[in-house]
């Protein structure tokens, strides 16, 4: 390995020991852009890999409400703003028990990259809480974000730093922030938060955004290696926002989806899922997977019995992980691969381990990597900023002739960095280098700050 990148790498391991995600998050991305470090010796003089992978800053604070029971409950919240060298921090908010310094760090990092890819003017951060919504009351949830938003609130602007949804942060969350934020500072800053209701600042389009955006993508990579998605049989995980419109696109393209799943575990419906029944369940009824058996008693419910779904056990042509980081471990990798598939299409935040990446990519595989092909949602962000801005609200196909551009765009981006440094069809490191070179050129151009 090159020996600038060795020294980093060492660096960063030492500095966060107990940081998993965002160790294996900063190392995906180090490894993949050597060739580039190769031609760059001048990089290691000025420190541009140490000061690009060192947060601009964190925030951590504490978070307390009172549940409908009486007790007050405490809990931390965190933002990451870690990089604003193309525009103004941008990242979502999660709201998860699993949410911790470790988990908020990879996300802002892989942030960056995934807006920079965009092409549009816009920073990297994440943040969130280890508060859980799910269980909760509408009357908690609300005092909830009204606690965490008085104390982020100081550390954000629609030309400063701009949050939005992510798991557990829907529409009704971002709802009860935005009215805490504009009640704090008794202005209407429509762009300060994205993901809004359409009555008072939203873009159509942004709830189907990035699972929209996902097979976009999938689209013009199967495209690139004469495949398709029509007849292709579908396995998605998850039932939120990613799961749910990637799934209606698909069917859109012609495939026919046969799993979705929740933390709980999968359905698997050999005839083809029933997506007015899913949303229903999910967006309106806030349920779990397993009612859909209710309607239809003859699909097969799988329960998980451990970390790893059993969504990647079912027979598939494309695997779209769609619900968090890590849920394809290498033997997921290894039973897809058994299994026939052509391709896996990440729809969550790195949802493949280092691992089971690797297994797929070396096995002839195609992998969507997520700081492309989940870009989607970032990007119709940015178009809802640019509403909010201008006064002014673009139709459902503007929007989604945006996107469709977009995503084809970041994929040629991913295929032109790939072929550049002949690394065949490993988009992974692709999209990092498209990246990482737009990143490099700001961070130079900016001097030692």
């Amino acid at each position: 390995m090159n020996e600038y990148l060795k020294k980093v790498l060492n660096g960063v391991r030492e500095k966060n020991l107990y940081e998993p995600e965002y160790l294996q998050a900063v190392e995906e991305v180090l490894t993949s852009i050597e060739p580039v470090i190769n031609q760059h010796p001048e990089y290691e003089k000025i420190a541009l890999l140490e000061r690009m992978i060192e947060p601009e800053r964190i925030v951590i604070f504490r978070v307390p409400y009172v549940m409908d029971n009486g007790q007050t409950v405490v809990h931390r919240g965190y933002r990451v703003q870690f990089s604003s060298l193309i525009g103004p921090y941008k990242g979502g908010l999660r709201f998860h028990p699993s949410v911790n310094q470790s988990i908020i760090k990879f996300l802002g990092f892989e942030q960056i990259f995934k807006n920079a890819l965009t092409g549009l003017p816009i920073g990297g951060g994440k943040g969130g809480s280890d508060f859980d919504p799910k269980g909760k009351s509408d009357d908690e949830i609300m005092r909830f974000c009204q606690s965490f938003m008085t104390e982020l609130q100081r550390h954000i602007g629609q030309d400063i730093d701009i949050p939005a949804g992510d798991i557990g942060v829907g529409e009704r969350e971002i709802g009860y922030l935005f009215g805490q934020y504009k009640r704090i500072k008794d202005i209407y800053e429509g762009g300060v938060l994205t993901g809004k209701g359409l009555s008072y600042g939203g873009s159509l389009v942004r709830k189907e955004a990035t699972g929209f955006g996902l097979i976009y993508f999938m689209r013009e990579m199967l495209a690139e290696n004469k495949q398709s998605l029509a007849g292709k049989t579908v396995t998605i995980s998850g039932a939120g926002n990613v799961a749910i419109y990637a799934c209606q696109k698909a069917l859109e393209y012609g495939a026919n989806v046969v799993a979705m799943s929740d933390s709980k575990g999968c359905i698997y419906d050999k005839n083809g899922i029933d997506l007015n029944l899913i949303k229903q369940i999910k967006e309106v009824e806030r349920g779990r997977i397993f009612e859909y058996l209710k309607k239809h008693p003859k699909a097969e419910y799988i329960e998980c019995n451990g970390e790893v779904s059993p969504i990647w056990e079912i027979k598939t042509d494309i695997a779209l992980p769609c619900a968090t980081q890590n849920e394809v471990t290498l033997n997921a990798a290894k039973r897809l691969a058994e299994n026939g598939a052509i391709a896996v299409g990440e729809g969550a935040n790195m949802p493949c381990t280092k691992e089971a990446a690797e297994y797929l990519i070396n096995n002839g595989i195609l992998l969507a990597p997520s700081k492309a092909a989940n870009a989607g949602g970032v990007a119709i962000s940015a178009v809802e900023m640019s509403q909010n801005s201008m006064r002014y609200y673009l139709s459902f196909d503007e929007v989604d002739k945006k996107l469709n551009e977009i995503m084809t765009n970041i994929f040629k981006s991913c295929k032109s960095a790939a072929n550049q440094y002949n690394l065949g069809n490993n988009y992974t490191a692709g999209a990092n280098i498209a990246a990482f070179n737009k990143l490099a050129q700001a961070m130079i151009a900016q001097g030692i700050v």
